[in-house]
Order: C-alpha cells, then sequence, then structure tokens
C-alpha cells in the first residue's frame, strides 16, 4: 500500500503528514484508513503528548475524493462515505492526546472538518479556505457538525452560501483557526512545546471539556446529517456538478452573465 499518510515521532510529538499531493490530499478511503492508523500509533506510543496534522504540497486537504471510483448502490456508497467522514472527525474529536493542524496551503470543502475538529489549528498567511459544496450542488452537512460550533453565525451564513476563498487572518477573526502565522513550524514548536509539560491525564481530561459539546451534536444530529449527505450526492444537481467539476466547466445552472 502506497504511504499516504507519513507518520514520525520526533520528542513529544507525533507528526501525521497528508502525503497525497497529486489528489490535492483528498480524502480517498485509503487516505481516511492510514489517518485513522497513524492516530492509534500515537495513542498507544507512551511519550507522545500532541499530535501534529500536517500535509505536503499546496493543499492541505481539497475535501473528498471525487475521483474515487467505487462499484455498488450509489445511494449506499454515498452514505458509507458520510459515515467514514463522521468517524474520522469524531475520533480526532476522541482521541485523548491534542492535535494540532499544521496548515501552509489551501483547504476546501470536507478538509475545513478536519480543521474543525482539530484542538488547535495553525494556518500560513499564503493559506486559503473555501466552503465550495453548494456549487457542486451538495452541502457541508457532516462537516457542520465541527463547524458551526466554531464559526461565527455570520461567517458561516456567508461561506456555507457563497463558497469564498478567505485567509489565514480572515479565518482566524472568524474563529476557524486559532492562529494566523508568519511562520507555521515555529508556532507549531512553541505549542507542541508548552502541551509537552503537561501529564497525559491532564490533558485528556482538559481536552474532553473541549469536546464534550461537539460529542453530543455527534449523538444527536450524525446520523440525520449523514442521510441528507447521501441523498444530496445522489442527486442530479450533484452528479452534474460533479462531473463539471472533474472536466473543468460550469455546470448547467451557471449561465455565462452569472
Amino acid at each position: 500500500m502506497n504511504a499516504l499518510v507519513d507518520y514520525t515521532v520526533e520528542g513529544s510529538v507525533a507528526r501525521l503528514t497528508l502525503n497525497s499531493p497529486k489528489n490535492r490530499n483528498a480524502l480517498s478511503t485509503a487516505l481516511v484508513d492510514q489517518l485513522h492508523q497513524g492516530l492509534t500509533d500515537a495513542t498507544e506510543h507512551g511519550g507522545v503528548r500532541s499530535v501534529v496534522l500536517g500535509h505536503t504540497g499546496g493543499t492541505f486537504c481539497a475535501g473528498a475524493d471525487l475521483t474515487q471510483a467505487s462499484s455498488g448502490d450509489p445511494a449506499d456508497i454515498a452514505a458509507d462515505r458520510a459515515r467514514e467522514m463522521t468517524r474520522l472527525l469524531r475520533r480526532i474529536l476522541e482521541l485523548p492526546i491534542p492535535v494540532i493542524a499544521a496548515i501552509d496551503g489551501h483547504v476546501r470543502a470536507g478538509g475545513l472538518g478536519l480543521v474543525g475538529a482539530c484542538d488547535i489549528v495553525v494556518a500560513g498567511q499564503s493559506s486559503t479556505f473555501a466552503l465550495t459544496e453548494a456549487r457542486i450542488g451538495v452541502a457541508p452537512s457532516i462537516i457542520s457538525l465541527t463547524l458551526l460550533p466554531k464559526m461565527t453565525t455570520r461567517a458561516a451564513g456567508r461561506y456555507f452560501l457563497t463558497g469564498e476563498k478567505f485567509g489565514a487572518d480572515e479565518a482566524a477573526d472568524i474563529g476557524l483557526i486559532s492562529i494566523a502565522a508568519d511562520d507555521v513550524d515555529a508556532t507549531v514548536a512553541t505549542l507542541t512545546a508548552e502541551i509537552g509539560k503537561a501529564s497525559p491525564q491532564g490533558l485528556a481530561a482538559s481536552k474532553a471539556l473541549t469536546t464534550a459539546s461537539l460529542l453530543a451534536a455527534f449523538d444527536r444530529d450524525a446520523e440525520t446529517l449523514t442521510r441528507q449527505s447521501a441523498e444530496l450526492f445522489v442527486s442530479e444537481e450533484a452528479r452534474e456538478g460533479m462531473l463539471a467539476f472533474l472536466q473543468k466547466r460550469p455546470p448547467n445552472w451557471v449561465t455565462l452573465d452569472s
């Protein structure tokens, strides 16, 4: 199996590096499985106090892998992919170790769900963010579980609908990220050094306080949002939107003068 997620440990820091730049670190089933394994390895390594989630290439994560071919009933496949995303986000929230996203590139669609699930997010000044789901006929259904509690209500009302790109400073202002940094590596190093002073029990209990309400929302809403996501992905509009994306053309609901 190709290594789509690199795992290393340096002192008290486990580094998980998304390493599938050819498809902009899209969330294929293989990449998600390897990310789960990396999180397991980090929790089983007794000296690890923090996980840094980084990336190779110019994109942190482009969201769902729209090129991934599957056989079977499309509705079942879409539901399985939605549950796959739910499990990944929940895994990050439930991890007893803090997870820091180190972003120095672009984040799109489902990739923002990872950002919302991480405990601390550091993004470089060249980073951009966009929730582009509505443009292909779907919605940020599952990832709303991690994004709506973090983003301001006004910002969510804007960016969920417009699909606009925005930068690191704006992302910090609206609560999506923790720090817009000039030097991502140096900032992350400072944070991991501070976290490294904490005890495993103290970290786990303290993190649990910050994620309890998000996990309660998962228990309450995840299955409903999974069904919504699956229904949207197999609709005629989504089929047209994804085909247009892959063919690099406007979908049929966009007129040339719009």
